[in-house]
Formats: C-alpha cells, structure tokens, sequence
C-alpha cells in the first residue's frame, strides 16, 4: 500500500524552485578551499535555515591539489592539454623525455617494459591505478588521451582523502595530462614513424594544506534526543568549474529533499543529517574522510543509513536503473526507481568512488552517482569512471567535468524526477518503524559471491566454514524479517533496530573494504568482498608454484576476517530472536 505522505511529498517536488537554486549554482566556480565555494555554500547554510534545519559550518585542514595551466611541445610543435590534480608540477624548463606508447596503461601494457625516465602515452580517461604503475615504473610523464575532444578535470591521488605519514608516499610522482582525441591520434602516428620521439612537459600545481568547508545541517525527529539515530544524506559541494550538473544538481535536490521531508516532520522516526562536502574533486573525498574519522564513534553509535548524491538531472541522463545500493538496501532502492520512473532497478553493487567514506565504519549505504545517459550513445569519459560493461548507463554527458559544465546542460523535468527518487528513499528511511535493512538478501548476494569463487579455487581452497555462516545468515535474517513484519511496541521495534544496526556493522566493513573499521582503503576499483581478494589471486597461480604458496596464508587471513564477521553478524541475530521470543 502506498505511504499517502510520501506520494504526496514526492508529487509536491518544485522544479521550479529546484532551478532558482540551479541558477545560483551557475554563479560561481567552486574549487575546493576557494572563496568561491564558501560564497556559494552560504547560499545553502541559508536556505536550509529557513527551512528549519541548525546548521554548521566546519572548517578543516585538507591536502587540496589545484591544476593549473598547461601544455605538451613535440617536434617545435605546442599541443593543448589540461593537467590533473594531484599531477607533479614542474619548473620553467618543463621535463623533457622519449615517448612510450602504452596502450590502455594497464599492468600488462606495463609489463617488462624499461619506461624509466620516460613519458607514457596511455588511451583513456586519467585514473589513479595508471598513475600508480607510471610511477612505480619511473616514467617521469603520462600523456592520456581522451575518448573525444574534450579533456576531462581528474583528481589522479590513489589515496583516499588526505595522505597520512603512511600514505603520503603513494602519490603521483610524474606530471600528468590529457590532450584531445585528434591530438593523441596525431602523437600515435609520429610515434609510428619515429620510436624516439620526444615531448616536453609543462604544469603548474597547486598542492598543499588549506582550510576547507564542511556545511552540516540537522534536524531530529519530534521525540528525538541528543543520542538519537539519523540517517546521513550527503553530497559534495566543491566542483570543476561550474560543475552546475556536477554537483549543482544533486546540491539543489539535496535543498529540495530537506524542504519537503520538513514539512511533515511530525512523521519521522530519527533524524535527519545533511552534510555538503569539499574537497571531493580536488581532494579525493577528502572531508568525508576527515568528518569519518574526527566523529568515528558519533557515526558508529547513530548512523543507520548513508545516502549519497551526485549529479542530477543533466541534460539526455534519461537512465536510473543502474543507480547503485548495498544487497541489503536494494529493496528500497528498486521501490523508489521503479515508483518514480518507467525503468527497474538492476541492483548493481556500489562500486569504490563518490564520498563513500563510512564502510569502514559499517554504514550502508544506498545511491551515489544518479541519473546516466543510455547506452550505445557517443563515447563518453565518466562512463570509463562509473563503468560501461552490461549496462544501460553510460555517464553523465560529454559535458562532465569540463569547462562547458553550465546550467544549459539542466534539463528540469530529470532533475524533479530524480529528486523524486531521492525524496520517496530518504522519506522511508526516516519513517518506516522498522528500517528497511535485509540482510536475508545479503545472505543470498554473498553465496552467489561465494559460488563464483568456488568455481575459481575449487578444491585449492576449502569454503565450506563460509557456506554454512551464509546459510545461517540467511535463515536467521529470515526469521527476523517475519519477525518485524508483524512486529508492534516500541520496546520491540527499537529491539530489531538495534539489531539491524549492529549486524551492519559487522557484515558492511567486510562487504566493502579490506576489513580494517579505522583506516580508508585506497582510492582504487575494489571486488566484492575485498578481504576476498586472495583467492580471486588463486586462480591465476599454478597449484605448486612457490607465489602459491605465499598466498595461503593470506587466504586464510581472508576468510577469518569474514568468517568472524559472518560470526558476530549471527550471534546478533540469535540474541535478538532470543528476546523477541521472550518478549
């Protein structure tokens, strides 16, 4: 039966309103740590205010990495290119090396190949893990090409938030730049006709401490306490250029969402933290990770649910059923895509990107990049950061983080149907008694996970402990669904809430990073269950070679890590049927 609140919030969403806020957005660049952005973030303390909300403004340290100009000389020839954050900078000289075409730059492009003191020439979208390799291997340049004309702002630091003492030596060591589709076609093709080929270098950088913004906005439930939980809705407010699509859109949805969940308040079960973020282009998340790590247990102790938003309603971005979301909250997620588009939900995992800061912590989360442009449309950059194999989304348009990112490239009616999706979420999350978190669904998530590796280890490696700490998952989970679906009193809701909460906190941090609750993995693509990851390595080993050998250990370690999650997850689980049975 249809929540007669929720359809009627969901069908008040102004676009109208949603635009006025648009065309605020229009007004100033917003790079992290800028006054631009603190202007432009005013502009939401302010209207959240008005809307009832307590705001704050925080302000941080963060490793901030500013490109600025640039350019490549071949053969007495400049070529146009655009430099990355995080890319080394260099001195009026610039550096000069060989070029070394290298294909898509990955570890088998990479392969026994001498690339010291060299400029690698790489296709594709700049990305973390080439720049990783490039260094590793001493080139002291990379040159990638982009899919079209267009280069596209990328933070290349493959370190999550700002570096630590132990982090800080896997930044970028090489300058790092992008040039057009036709300028890299015209160096492949001298390449062709002279192997040694040489290129000179330019960047400026900016890169180094400064203070950052963090706007926080909170409202709690009418009965709602000090020690209350709230769920966390959050998106990145910095941007490339303009960046009214991204994040401007998902900005205004986030002001639209606050505005009418507001409104019939009087319904909310815990409370509701909004939270805009710096950082995140130039700064690889770096206040989600300063904000998870300054207020671990507050997040640890509160937080039930992470939603996130980025980039809504750009212009063509017709497709949502391949937005993202834990197994355990895809259930939610489906209702609110397939209720407010013609489209359903393909229920793909969440990959490693976006402020996704409090896995460790073990909140799930639901959404992050949101509306996409369809398939099989012209090549597109962000597609190569979101993913384009077996999907439907294919990115965010050729707009996407270039200069052209401005507020023509809004289409309103997506924007309100976007929203509409995010209102009809975040209205369930603070309203349903019993929260939406299945973790039967995740049970059976997992055991596909477990089958497919399986069929790479096979007998190399014995997952019959984990098989059956699944199975139990899934029965136990069961039982409490049947349990909270005819659950009533308060004693016996906030029983099962409690108890969501905690079997989160084991089965996410597995689910979604190595294991560790207290550091953030690197900024690099990541399977499901990571801490899994030595057994995938398995397979691609000889049985009695001596690397084989060296991996059982860690494989052991592997599965303890998520055996014992698996473990404290079921004891959870039982000790909470225990007392519903005894109630």
């Amino acid at each position: 039966m249809t929540d007669p609140t929720r359809y009627s919030l969901v069908g008040a969403t102004d676009g109208g309103l949603m635009m006025e806020h648009m065309r605020e957005f229009d007004r100033w660049t917003k790079h992290a740590g800028t006054p631009e952005e603190r202007e432009s973030l005013s502009y939401c303390d302010g209207v959240l205010r008005k809307y009832g909300y307590e705001t704050k403004l925080i302000e941080h340290d963060a490793y901030i990495s500013l490109p600025g100009p640039g350019r490549v000389e071949v053969a007495g020839e400049v070529l146009e290119c655009i430099v990355h954050s995080f890319s080394q900078p260099t001195d009026e000289d610039g550096v000069t090396a060989r070029v070394a075409y290298l294909v898509n730059g990955k570890d088998e492009d990479f392969a026994g190949r001498d690339l010291e003191g060299v400029i690698v020439l790489v296709e594709g979208i700049a990305n973390p893990a080439a720049g990783l390799r490039a260094s590793a291997a001493g080139a002291v340049g990379q040159i990638h090409i982009s899919p079209h004309e267009f280069g596209h702002e990328m933070c290349v630091s493959p370190v999550w938030g700002s570096p630590t003492h132990e982090t800080v030596g896997r930044l970028p060591t090489s300058v790092i730049m992008t040039v057009g589709l036709s300028i890299g076609a015209s160096l492949k093709e001298q390449l062709a006709g002279n192997a040694e080929l040489e290129a000179t270098l330019f960047a400026e950088v900016d890169t180094g401490w400064r203070k950052t913004p963090i706007l926080v906005a909170e409202l709690p439930s009418p009965e709602g306490g000090a020690h209350e939980p709230y769920v966390l809705f959050t998106g990145h407010h910095d941007t490339w250029y303009f960046g009214v699509m991204d994040n401007g859109g998902a900005n205004a949805t986030m002001l639209e969402v606050a505005r009418l969940c507001a409104q019939q308040r009087d319904e909310w079960k815990r409370g509701l933290r909004i939270i805009f973020w710096s950082g995140h282009s130039q700064g690889r998340y770096s206040s989600s990770t300063w904000y998870a790590d300054e207020f671990w247990e507050d997040i640890e102790q509160r937080a039930v649910v992470h939603v996130n938003i980025d980039s809504t309603g750009g212009r063509g971005n017709t497709v949502v059923s391949d937005m993202t979301a834990a197994a355990e909250l895809a259930s939610v997620a489906s209702q609110a895509i397939e209720e407010n588009s013609d489209q359903k939900f393909t229920k793909r995992r969440m990959p490693r990107a976006g402020d996704q800061s409090f896995w460790g912590i073990g909140v799930p989360a639901v959404f992050c990049q949101s509306s996409e442009q369809p398939g099989g449309q012209e090549e597109n950059a962000s597609a190569a950061v979101f993913g384009a194999d077996k999907r439907a989304g294919h990115g965010t348009g050729w707009w996407w983080h270039t200069p052209f990112d401005t507020l023509d490239k809004i289409d309103e009616t997506i924007l309100v149907r976007d929203t509409r999706i995010y209102v009809h979420c975040i209205w369930r999350l603070l309203t349903d008694a019993i929260l939406p978190l299945d973790y039967a669904a995740h049970a059976v998530y997992l055991k596909a996970e477990l089958d497919a590796l399986h069929d790479l280890v096979g007998y190399r490696f014995d997952l019959t402990g984990l098989y059956d700490r699944v199975a139990l998952l899934e029965s136990r989970a069961t039982e409490l669904n049947v349990r909270a679906a005819g659950a009533s009193g308060a004693k016996v809701v906030d029983r099962i809430n409690r108890c969501l909460v905690e079997v989160s906190r084991h089965i996410v941090p597995v689910d979604y990073t190595k294991g560790d609750r207290f550091e953030h993995d690197a900024a690099l693509p990541q399977a499901i269950y990571p801490a899994l990851q030595p057994l995938r390595d398995l397979s691609r080993l000889e049985p009695d070679s001596a690397e084989a050998k060296f991996l059982d250990t860690g494989m052991k370690r592997a599965c303890n890590r998520v055996s014992w999650a698996l473990r404290e997850a079921n004891n959870a689980l039982a000790s909470c049927l225990a007392d519903l049975e005894a109630t």
